[in-house]
């Protein structure tokens, strides 16, 4: 079996900032698995592309349908254009595609971008549609990202993605746990386009504001926040309640942010236990890692037990997009990729449906 990959990995996450492209190299070593990001770029969505993909929710079946294969070749010749301004030849694509529907009660979740078109446009085989296997065998399909952050951010205590949604991975009693914490970057920067920002840059709008105590406890209010994993979330839930109680509060925008920045912070002290007696290292990334207030109240919510570390802007930027390639590359070899530990399938599963061009 090889022991070296090159892999394009793929992320559209729930804020809608666009594309993430990471061509990264995976080597097998003495047991363990090494990564690079050798090349890297996000593709900002047009204003038209955004809102078919934000009215994807109540397109009707046909509409759907063709807008998953459109978004599928527009993702694939994208891709194309990537390898050939890098001179690369990756061995597989591997994308995670953008989420329109997550309601695992439901045994639903839905990722447009057909893997079919992407094969096609960029004449790669192509690994997608990651989550359906594990909701099949009655888990949640999320969170897929703990598998890679057990085999490649291993030193870390906890690993927290500061995305559309903010989530957690770590290992407790030699048992991989994950979950979705609370709404991130999605209320984060809703509020921002709602003052003509595409996000509050360093936190300095929210930092400028005030803590509104009554908008707080509402957000902090859902049932959601008490109950036990495994337990995700989706875009549907995070308009019912978060974006909702937002919507209603008859405050400035900028202490909307203050609010929401402590609201993100809070609840990502209290999923954090205490795993042993030494110090915590927690390695934040995605979008939200460059957003300096809110690691400024992480790390106070934390507190001295808890070193709060953001690594490289390309970690930060990457890091999903790296952990799907990493996926694929486990699908690729017929490795378990998703583990039902932290979504609650009856078993380990290898999910990934693999399109050959």
């Amino acid at each position: 079996m090889d022991t070296s990959y090159h892999v394009i990995g793929l992320m559209s996450g729930t804020s809608l900032d666009g594309l993430d492209i990471a061509h990264c190299r995976f080597t097998y070593e003495s047991k363990n698995w090494i990564y690079d990001i050798l090349n890297t770029t996000t593709l900002i969505y047009s204003d038209e592309l955004i809102g078919q993909l934000q009215g994807a929710e109540t397109a009707t079946a046909l509409e759907l349908v063709a807008l998953d294969h459109a978004f599928g070749s527009f993702i694939g010749q994208r891709v194309q254009e990537f390898v050939q301004q890098h001179e690369i030849q990756p061995d597989f694509v591997a994308s995670h595609g953008h989420t329109i529907f997550h309601q695992p009660g439901k045994h639903i979740s839905l990722q447009l971008g057909h893997g079919a078109y992407i094969a096609a446009n960029s004449n790669l085989p192509v690994i997608c549609d990651f989550r359906t296997l594990d909701i099949a065998l009655g888990g949640q399909g999320a969170p897929l990202v703990p598998i890679g952050d057990a085999l490649l951010f291993g030193d870390y205590d906890y690993c927290i993605n500061l995305g559309g949604i903010a989530n957690v991975s770590y290992a407790q009693q030699g048992k991989r746990l994950a979950f979705d914490i609370s709404a991130c970057n999605m209320l984060l920067n809703s509020l921002a386009n709602s003052v003509g920002k595409p996000y509050d840059n360093n936190g300095d709008l929210a930092r400028s504001g005030s803590l509104q105590e009554t908008l707080l406890e509402q957000l902090n209010k859902p049932a959601y926040f008490s109950e036990p994993a495994p337990k995700s979330l989706g875009k549907e839930w995070v308009l019912e309640y978060s974006l909702k109680s937002i919507a209603e509060s008859n405050t400035p925008v900028a202490d909307k942010l203050h609010t929401t920045c402590v609201h993100i912070a809070q609840q990502i002290k209290l999923a954090l236990p205490l795993l042993h007696d030494g110090q915590h290292r927690v390695l934040l990334t995605g979008g939200g890692a460059f957003n300096l207030y809110l690691v400024e109240l992480i790390r106070e919510q934390l507190g001295p037990k808890y070193t709060v570390e953001v690594p490289s802007p390309e970690v930060v930027s990457f890091k999903e997009a790296l952990i799907f390639a990493f996926l694929g590359v486990l699908r690729w070899r017929g490795e378990y990729n998703c583990l039902s530990s932290v979504t609650g399938a009856s078993q380990n599963n290898i999910g990934g449906a693999i399109y050959l061009c």
